[in-house]
């Protein structure tokens, strides 16, 4: 008997929730003792960044995170990961069939660390040195940013610092990214705002807002609790945040973020460094995924899938 392939699509009523909230789930992916069992397998990898594409021996300049950055390149499990169906035919409902995936990053919270303050992303360049925008979408583009899947590989709670939305936001941007933050490591976790603690890995996002007397109306916001195995999909352009790790659990909070484009956006075009958080690494062995698909376009760089994971691109 042939089996039978689950269809994962969103339906109308789900795409036009999307479009009206900016963000939709949680879906289920894992369950939560297969999480955890992959989770424990995946550690010693990700401690191990020597095969990660950012890696100090690629580095340009700083001592930065950006190693663990895109290890689906280099994972396995990410690699996966990133080509669930589950996943990808809910991401193709929202922009066509043609998808790739051009970033992964984890997002670690440990006991006592700052939440995420407020923040929108368009095109990426705001925590570029170069100012350069990391993704640019075609000019007759009615909407820029690119959709985020947020996977929680722990338990995502209040407590320990889940995420928060604030819905509708994202089709108004209130930062311009062509503005410049300053960078300060000594900043992180030291930062208090109305009572909260919120940063941004360093930098105050403040410094980007269209009117420095604006401020986002968390009375809006919802608190996104996910059970460990569970992922949401979500505009970059939508106003989000994360509470803080309140330190009443010992357990870290860990969500792993991968970033979908259509393949007629440009990735990476004015750049040949990833610059970010005071570092910077060679984008030399970078490549986007083709996860959904064909790439009819031909003007972005992708690594092609072979037996043992993925060849990456020469110059």
């Amino acid at each position: 008997m042939e089996q039978q392939t689950v269809d994962f699509t969103l339906s109308a009523g789900e795409i036009e929730q999307f479009h009206r909230d900016g963000f939709i789930g949680p879906f289920d992916l894992y369950g939560k003792e297969e999480m955890e069992a992959n989770l424990r397998a995946l550690r010693p990898k990700l401690i191990n960044t020597k095969t990660s594409i950012y890696s100090s021996d690629n580095a340009v300049s700083g001592s930065t995170n950006l190693a663990n950055y895109d290890r689906h390149l280099d994972v396995d499990f990410l690699a996966q990961h990133i080509t669930r169906p589950e996943i990808t035919d809910r991401v193709s409902s929202l922009l066509g069939p043609d998808v790739l995936c051009w970033r992964t990053e984890f997002f670690p919270k440990y006991p006592g660390d700052e939440g995420t303050d407020w923040h929108q992303a368009d095109n990426f360049s705001n925590v570029a040195g170069t100012k350069h925008p990391q993704i640019v979408w075609p000019e007759d583009a009615a909407f820029g940013g690119t959709i985020t899947v947020w996977a929680a590989f722990t338990d995502a709670t209040v407590e320990n610092g889940c995420l928060q939305f604030i819905p509708g936001s994202h089709t108004t941007m209130n930062y311009d990214e062509s503005k410049t933050m300053e960078y300060n490591a000594d900043s992180i976790n030291q930062v208090e705002k109305d009572g909260v603690r919120r940063g941004f890995f360093g930098y105050d996002y403040r410094q980007l807002q269209k009117d420095p007397n604006w401020s986002p109306d968390e009375s809006k916001a919802v608190s996104q609790v996910m059970r460990q195995g569970q992922f949401i999909i979500f505009w970059s352009t939508l106003m989000h945040a994360s509470h803080p790790h309140s330190g009443l659990t010992n357990q870290m909070r860990l969500g792993f973020a991968a970033r979908y484009l259509p393949t007629s956006v440009r990735v990476y075009p004015y750049s040949t460094e990833l610059e970010e958080f005071g570092g910077a690494a060679s984008l030399e062995r970078f490549g986007n995924v083709l996860v959904s698909g064909e790439d009819t376009c031909g003007h972005n760089r992708f690594v092609e899938t072979t037996v043992n994971g993925y060849r990456f691109p020469t110059r």
